[in-house]
């Protein structure tokens, strides 16, 4: 998932409530993937959970919330019925998660993992509705994850959150040609989460209140402009609204900066392209991080890309460098053309990238086979060879 319109700041933590609606686009499985399994069995002694290999504590209370809301809604659904998926409900549970991207780092690794939570409880108590209300209970961003393409999180009114639930503009495969390339500055845990970050800015930061007044007009615009396909107001709008949310977190005291050195030239490197062609032709956004979310179409991935290289060179030799959809790439002219480089008055930052991930926006949740499952027979962590 990528936030093109973000939610920073909340009016009830307990209950996970925004304090402003937002809009992302959920990115390609095929190329960014949380992946879980869950089983229930009356041999189960506890409850317990695996994180990328690792077992975690289930106590965390965003989980708890999570399987106390699913569970309570499958009572309530299956009242007096005395089936299996019932009986289930009294059982302890295993669940087993991994992510092939980076967790904690500012790319949306809890968003997605909640998500894929929250739809595998679904399916293995089989309960009906719509479940982002349970989903944002574990992370706010959690419930634009559950459905595909492009997303709204609307903030709703209610006290209860009943009415803050997510759902979806339009599908994946609305806008075909749209591109993402991610850019990965640091793999590393973020010095200061999401939730903290959130709570500071909410509390000291006074521009954050002006930014809380203007975003309803944004984000019926940016609606519009996906719907639209209109890439100049999409790519204007996302960009101007990643500055203003890391704006705000400098404007928290003590201030928060996410950004880096390079996360800074990677934006100036985009306006310089922008600039050159008299075009918007690429948008950037980051969330609580230094990682970089670059939209584009994708006759013009090419062409920028290789800018890309030439600034942020590896100073060995990685066939790994660049990563997701690499098969388009290859089908795609490479633009090795000598580019005019005084529209660029920097000079290039060696390994100053991990790598890139080339992907696009892509469906929500899908269930996989049984051979698939992270959990083997008895309920533990699968050994894969």
């Amino acid at each position: 998932m990528c936030n093109l319109f973000c939610s920073w700041g909340k009016r009830d933590e307990t209950l996970i409530l925004p304090a402003n609606s937002s809009v992302s686009v959920t990115l390609h499985q095929d190329q960014l993937q949380a992946q879980t399994s869950v089983a229930a069995s009356c041999h189960f002694e506890k409850d317990r959970i695996w994180l990328n290999g690792q077992e975690q504590s289930i106590d965390n209370p965003r989980i708890q919330n999570v399987i106390k809301e699913i569970k309570r809604r499958a009572r309530k659904q299956k009242a007096g019925n005395r089936d299996n998926a019932a009986e289930k409900l009294n059982w302890k549970i295993h669940i087993c998660s991994k992510n092939n991207f980076p967790t904690a780092a500012g790319l949306a690794s809890s968003a997605a993992g909640y998500a894929c939570l929250v739809y595998a409880l679904q399916c293995l108590y089989q309960i009906d509705g719509d479940i982002t209300a349970i989903a944002r209970r574990g992370s706010g961003s959690a419930c634009r994850s559950v459905h595909g393409g492009f997303v709204m999180w609307d903030k709703g009114q209610k006290h209860d959150g009943t009415d803050s639930i997510a759902r979806q503009i339009q599908p994946h495969t609305h806008w075909s040609d749209l591109r993402v390339l991610i850019l990965v500055v640091n793999e590393q845990k973020k010095h200061t989460g999401s939730t903290e970050g959130m709570q500071v800015t909410m509390e000291t930061s006074e521009l954050l209140k002006e930014r809380i007044q203007s975003l309803p007009n944004k984000t019926e615009q940016i609606t519009q402009a996906i719907c639209d396909r209109d890439f100049k107001t999409f790519a204007e709008i996302t960009m101007k609204d990643s500055n203003q949310m890391h704006a705000c977190c400098l404007d928290t005291y003590p201030p928060i900066s996410y950004l880096t050195d390079v996360s800074r030239r990677i934006i100036q490197l985009v306006h310089c392209f922008n600039r050159k062609y008299q075009e918007v032709k690429v948008g950037y956004t980051f969330d609580a991080g230094p990682n970089a979310c670059l939209f584009l179409l994708k006759k013009d991935v090419q062409k920028f890309l290789h800018l890309v290289k030439h600034f942020f060179p590896p100073t060995r030799e990685d066939k790994d460098f660049i990563r997701g959809n690499t098969a388009e790439l290859m089908e795609t002219e490479s633009d090795d053309s000598e580019e005019d480089l005084s529209y660029f008055p920097f000079d290039p930052m060696d390994d100053s990238l991990k790598y890139i991930i080339y992907t696009m926006p892509g469906p929500g949740p899908q269930e996989l086979p049984s051979d698939q499952s992270l959990l083997d027979e008895d309920g533990l962590p699968r050994k894969r060879s």
